[in-house]
C-alpha cells in the first residue's frame, strides 16, 4: 500500500486546490532507508493573527529541518474544514496527523477514522474535550492556558497592592467560544482573583481572537461602562491591539487609565509593553515546530511519547527590565 503513496501525492496538488490545503513540496521518489521520506498530514485553524502565522511558519521550518514531508491544510477558521482536511490524510495514508482544535467538541468521528486507519495523532495549541474517548488522539503539545490565566490574575494581584482605589473594575476579552485557551485562561484567572473584594467583574464579552472583533468589543464596553473600567483582560494580543485603538479613540490611555493584561507575547504587544500602553504579557510561545517534528519521528518508528508536551514559558511586565528581551519572531 505505501509503495502506491507517492503516486497519491502527485494526485493530492490538484485535489488540495479545491479542499484549501496544499503539500508544501513533491515528495521524492526515494529518500531515506524505506525509500520515502515520513509524511505528516497538519491542518491549521487559519491565519488570523500573527502568532497564527508564526505557529505555522514555525512547522513548516522544522518540517524542512527535519526532512519530513508536509500536507498542510488551512482551515480559514471552520472546524468543518478542519475535518474534511482529516479526512483527506487519512484517504493520502500519512504517517501523523497533527492538528489544531478550533474547538474542543465534535471530533469523535473523524479521529475514530483516524484510529481505525492506523495513523497516530498529534493535537498542537489546543486541546478537545476532556469526555473524548483518550485512545482517539496520541499526544497534545501546547501550552498550559490554565497557567497563563493564573499567571494574568497573580499580576494583577501585585498591581493592586499598589492601587490606591479601593475596587478595580475589570472588563475581559475572551477568546473564541468553546476553544481551549478561551476556556482555560478565564477560569485560571479568576481562580487567582476570586473572592479578593478589591475586584469587581463588569463584563466579559468574546473578540474571537480577531483584532478587528477586540476593537468593536471594546468600543461597546467603553460605551456602556466609560471610566469605570481599571482593568482590561484580552486572552490574546491581536484583541487586545484593536483594544488599545477604541481606547486611545476614546481619550484614555492604555496603560495608565486602564491597565491592561494580554496573553501571547507578539512583538507587537512587548513593544506596546516597552512603550508603557501595556502593562503585563503572559507568554504563548507559536514555536511548536520542532516539538511536533520530533513526536512525528518518534511515533512513525512506534515508539511511546509524553501525554501532554509544554514548551517553557514565561511573562513579561512592566515591574521587569525589558530591553533585554529578544526579537519575538512573531
Amino acid at each position: 500500500m505505501r509503495k502506491h503513496r507517492f503516486i497519491l501525492i502527485l494526485l493530492a496538488g490538484c485535489l488540495f486546490l479545491f479542499a484549501g490545503c496544499t503539500p508544501t513540496r513533491e515528495r521524492p521518489e526515494e529518500t531515506g532507508e524505506s525509500g520515502n521520506r515520513l509524511l505528516l498530514g497538519f491542518a491549521q485553524i487559519g491565519s488570523e493573527s500573527s502568532w497564527r502565522i508564526g505557529n505555522t511558519r514555525s512547522v513548516q521550518e522544522a518540517a524542512e529541518q527535519h526532512g519530513i514531508q508536509l500536507m498542510m491544510s488551512d482551515a480559514n477558521q471552520k472546524q468543518e474544514n478542519e475535518i474534511r482536511a482529516i479526512r483527506q490524510f487519512i484517504a493520502y495514508q500519512v504517517d501523523v496527523i497533527a492538528f489544531v482544535p478550533i474547538v474542543e467538541e465534535g471530533w469523535e468521528n473523524v479521529l475514530l477514522e483516524a484510529r481505525n486507519a492506523g495513523i497516530p495523532v498529534i493535537l498542537s495549541d489546543r486541546q478537545i474535550s476532556g469526555t473524548i474517548d483518550e485512545s482517539l488522539y496520541t499526544t497534545y503539545v501546547g501550552a498550559d492556558f490554565y497557567a497563563e490565566g493564573k499567571k494574568a490574575g497573580e499580576f494583577l494581584l501585585k498591581k493592586a497592592e499598589q492601587s490606591e482605589k479601593e475596587t478595580l473594575h475589570i472588563v475581559e476579552l475572551l477568546g473564541t467560544p468553546g476553544s481551549t485557551p478561551a476556556l482555560q485562561r478565564e477560569r485560571g484567572f479568576h481562580d487567582v482573583i476570586a473572592g479578593d473584594s478589591r475586584f469587581e467583574m463588569l463584563e466579559a464579552v468574546s473578540g474571537d481572537f480577531l483584532r478587528s472583533k477586540g476593537k468593536e468589543s471594546m468600543e461597546k464596553l467603553l460605551e456602556k461602562w466609560g471610566s469605570e473600567i481599571d482593568v482590561l483582560y484580552s486572552h490574546n494580543d491581536g484583541m487586545t491591539l484593536g483594544a488599545i485603538d477604541a481606547i486611545e479613540s476614546a481619550g484614555l490611555r492604555p496603560g495608565k487609565d486602564i491597565v491592561i493584561i494580554t496573553v501571547d507575547g507578539e512583538q507587537a504587544a512587548v513593544d506596546l509593553l516597552k512603550e508603557g500602553k501595556i502593562n503585563c504579557v503572559v507568554e504563548c510561545t507559536p514555536m511548536l515546530g520542532d516539538l511536533i517534528m520530533e513526536l512525528t519521528e518518534k511515533l512513525a518508528a512506534g515508539e511511546e511519547v509524553p501525554r501532554v508536551i509544554h514548551p517553557e514559558e514565561t511573562m513579561f511586565t512592566e515591574y521587569d527590565d525589558l530591553d533585554g528581551i529578544p526579537s519575538r519572531g512573531y
